[in-house]
């Protein structure tokens, strides 16, 4: 049985937090000019921070798949690599770069269109991050969706189709996940407005069952951006109509040997509030990707939310929150959780309220106190005529955890104190997410600056050493890089996708 569960009225930190002001929201568009839909908001409420205390054995520390990749499939299965988004791949990272293949012969371009007027869209955006990994017959497939509007299939070594495209409805601007039981599917989102499960194991990629955005009375758009998580057959995903859905995937092979899937959905949570919504206006999506620790999933939403759900009773169809914080503006990247449970929440400046500048664009949170989740918070002001915050997903080195901000600062900062130690110009417009991987910080190049890559070593995170510049010249990346046994693999606004390796 389905059931709609509304948030737990929330506690009250303090009226200063729950009284800022806001810019009014245009109810029509994106940030990208994408066309929202206009249905009545859900009868739900909302203060800023609401929370509950887990219980824990004395002096256990909950280092749930902090760094470590997920499942039993050898690969980087989802953006940022497993639950916790912690995990970026497996070295070595190469150290004389060069482009060993460029996908396809001609520019990966389709049309869809932005504010009621057609666009053109090439290559591969935000967050765009590749699945790599290895198949059992020795081939590595590297597997990404793009602006073609089609899922894309290639050998790893040699740029080469090793399927048939898969074509979706629109274009893909987030990233897909790879089974991470040995399932052979895939889960992906599109504008169209489904997010589909697709079979990996007859001729040609096949569809075996889709979500549309339409099936709930969505606040925001149709399309989904947000990378699933997959836990025990379950799920977890949020969408750009501004729900949460948790399904129950039920997984099998038929007489034949064919992967099924039987999906019920067991949660439906609006990510919306009257209270949020009358406050900031309709701007309520979940473009960044759901994130999970121990038995709980946390997803923010455009209006600046931050949710936690208690999952651990998720099959009977009851998830309750437990966590509730208000950042105070958009929140589109990526929740990140540290070994100790602790959240790292990046904030564009958009809705630019007067909450959103108290909190900063850059905060770590503690989901598990009764006071102020608050520790620290860092801001991102604009700067050379961009406007401030962040797009991008942080990485956790040791001590100290990296940020590209909009403006096109890389931050080092200091995750004990939220102290910012180092930094360094990325160019402006850096929305892919910094890769953390044998000793190396991989970042790209903001689309402001020079297009392409660079490589630092991060042995002392706090006393990074620039080893390398890799140019790309025929266009900048938006989509975050994957890293996996020697190659760099990626897909740029130019309409093509690369491979870079060791040079010869």
């Amino acid at each position: 049985m389905r059931r709609i569960l509304l948030p737990i009225l929330a506690l009250t930190l303090a009226a200063a937090a729950c009284t800022g002001d806001a810019t009014a929201v245009d109810p029509t568009t994106t940030s990208d000019g994408t066309t929202t839909t206009t249905t009545p908001a859900a009868t739900t409420t909302t203060t800023t921070t609401t929370t509950t205390l887990p219980e824990r054995p004395p002096g256990v520390v909950p280092a749930w798949t902090n760094g470590m990749p997920w499942g039993s499939v050898d690969g980087l299965v989802m953006f940022r690599g497993n639950p916790s988004r912690t995990y970026h791949g497996e070295g070595p990272v190469p150290r004389s770069p060069e482009v060993t293949w460029r996908f396809p012969d001609s520019a990966m371009c389709g049309n869809s269109p932005v504010g009621g007027q057609d666009k053109v869209w090439c290559g591969t955006g935000w967050t765009g991050q590749p699945v790599v990994w290895d198949r059992p017959d020795g081939t590595t497939e590297v597997i990404f969706g793009a602006y073609d509007k089609r899922i894309h299939f290639v050998d790893a070594a040699t740029g080469a189709r090793t399927r048939s495209d898969f074509a979706m409805g629109d274009i893909i601007k987030g990233s897909l996940s790879l089974d991470p039981d040995g399932y052979p599917l895939i889960y992906s989102g599109s504008r169209d407005p489904r997010f589909r499960i697709i079979a990996l194991d007859r001729g040609e990629p096949t569809e075996l069952w889709a979500l549309d955005a339409a099936s709930v009375n969505g606040m925001w758009n149709n399309d989904w951006d947000s990378n699933p998580v997959i836990v025990d057959d379950v799920m977890y995903v949020g969408g750009e109509n501004s729900w949460f859905f948790a399904v129950k995937l039920n997984r099998s092979f038929d007489e034949a040997g064919q992967v099924t899937v039987d999906p019920q959905v067991l949660v439906e949570f609006p990510a919306f509030t009257d209270e949020l919504v009358a406050r900031v206006g309709r701007q309520q999506s979940i473009e960044s990707s759901v994130a999970v620790f121990e038995q709980r999933v946390y997803f923010a939403n455009s209006a600046g939310r931050v949710v936690g759900l208690d999952v651990s009773d998720v099959l009977d169809g009851v998830a309750p929150v437990v966590f509730d914080y208000w950042m105070g503006d958009d929140v589109d990247s990526t929740v990140v959780i540290d070994d100790e449970g602790m959240l790292y929440v990046s904030a564009q400046v958009d809705l630019a309220t007067s909450r959103g500048s108290e909190v900063g664009q850059f905060a770590k949170l503690d989901p598990y106190t009764d006071g102020d989740p608050r520790i620290w918070g860092v801001d991102v002001p604009g700067s050379g005529g961009l406007s401030g915050g962040i797009w991008a997903t942080p990485a956790i080195v040791g001590d100290v955890i990296f940020i590209t901000t909009n403006p096109g600062r890389l931050l080092g900062i200091d995750r004990e104190s939220g102290e910012t130690i180092w930094s360094d110009d990325v160019g402006g417009g850096a929305w892919s997410s910094p890769v953390y991987v044998d000793d190396t910080l991989l970042v790209a190049v903001g689309c402001q600056g020079s297009p392409g890559l660079r490589a630092y070593d991060v042995l002392d995170p706090k006393r990074p050493l620039r080893l390398w510049d890799q140019p790309l010249e025929t266009g900048c990346i938006e989509s975050t890089p994957a890293v996996w046994k020697g190659q760099i693999f990626v897909g740029a606004r130019d309409g093509f996708f690369y491979s870079f390796g060791e040079a010869r």
